[in-house]
């Protein structure tokens, strides 16, 4: 049990540290403009922490629920699994939902499916080396 909580806290803190360097980097910001009209001024960190803590806790439990019906013979190789299903609900799904809801350039709409998978990917190694049931 002491093993799932540090994992899921270490992983909302690396949530919370991921999702800082793919949305405040300089790239990320020109091709985040389209939402700027809608961006709020200041970022509420303290939510931020929370929301990202409560994430890490979530997606922990749930990566050791799934864990045996995961593909893979090592827990590295079911990690990488479960990030590409957690990327999958999480991030392709919204990314798809705004290309048709929303006129968003492609290239900004690929930028964050592809850096969504990439941070899904490093949770889901995370979870895999260092949680089993």
């Amino acid at each position: 049990m002491s093993t799932y909580i540090i994992v899921a806290i270490a992983s909302g803190i690396l949530f919370g540290v991921l999702d800082a360097l793919i949305n405040a980097n300089p790239f990320a910001q020109g091709l985040l403009k389209p939402f700027e009209p809608i961006t709020r001024p200041r970022v509420n960190f303290i939510a931020g922490i929370v929301i990202d803590l409560f994430y890490g806790f979530v997606l922990a439990w749930i990566f050791l629920l799934l864990y045996s019906s995961l593909p893979g013979s090592t827990g590295l190789l079911k990690g990488l699994a479960f990030g590409v299903i957690a990327w999958f609900f999480r991030v392709l799904m919204s990314v798809l939902s705004q290309w048709m809801m929303f006129k968003i350039p492609l290239r900004t709409l690929a930028y964050l499916a592809i850096s969504g998978l990439i941070e899904m990917l490093i949770l889901g190694l995370v979870y895999g080396a260092f949680l089993n049931p």
